[in-house]
């Protein structure tokens, strides 16, 4: 009965697992720039970049962002040693399907004034005045802060939209500067 009873608990988990992942994909797909194919294509990318760092033990997983849209990988983040840099860019050029790299990954400096609080707080700040305009599609945009500089990339519809989004990242109390990466389609 037991043993009953725990694979059931474990069909559910799948099920649940499985069916938040659809769910998810059926909505990035409805209010994206890409078709599902592109979005697949570039999650899978994504994941396997993210796992390639994870085994580097020269790479600290949680120091460098990746995204990705249509083939076009982002690195964003900080290091402490260039070995790191270099790696991860290294690893992002070498998986397949990957058409081309940018970077914008920072030695890593000491700054009571802009650290990792100050810096998600910036990101949670930038993300709600996208989200309040209603006309931009905020999913289609990715916010990272490092050292209090807002760096941007995905895809939006028009180079309006991308206007809109400098706009709003620069008026975020502390942000220093604005790094843009955002195309439009």
């Amino acid at each position: 009965m037991k043993r009953l009873i725990y694979l059931l608990g474990i069909t559910m988990m799948i099920l649940m697992f499985f069916g938040c992942t659809i769910i998810s994909t059926i909505y990035t797909a409805a209010v994206d720039e890409r078709n599902v194919k592109t979005v697949y294509k570039d999650t899978e990318i994504k994941t396997v970049i993210v796992k390639r760092f994870y085994d580097d033990k020269s790479i600290k997983t949680l120091d460098i962002s990746v995204g990705c849209y249509n083939g076009h990988v982002f690195l964003i983040g900080e290091y402490e040693k260039s070995i790191q840099r270099t790696h991860a860019i290294k690893i992002a050029n070498g998986i397949e399907g990957v058409k081309s790299v940018t970077q914008y990954i920072l030695p890593k400096k000491k700054d009571p004034a802009c650290g990792t609080i100050k810096n998600l707080e910036m990101t949670a700040n930038v993300k709600a005045k996208l989200i309040k305009d209603k006309n931009i599609w905020s999913t289609n945009v990715d916010v990272k802060t490092i050292q209090c500089i807002v760096v941007l990339y995905g895809l939006v519809g028009s180079k309006t939209e991308i206007n809109k989004v400098i706009s709003h990242a620069k008026s975020v109390e502390g942000v220093r500067s604005v790094k843009s990466f955002l195309k439009s389609k």
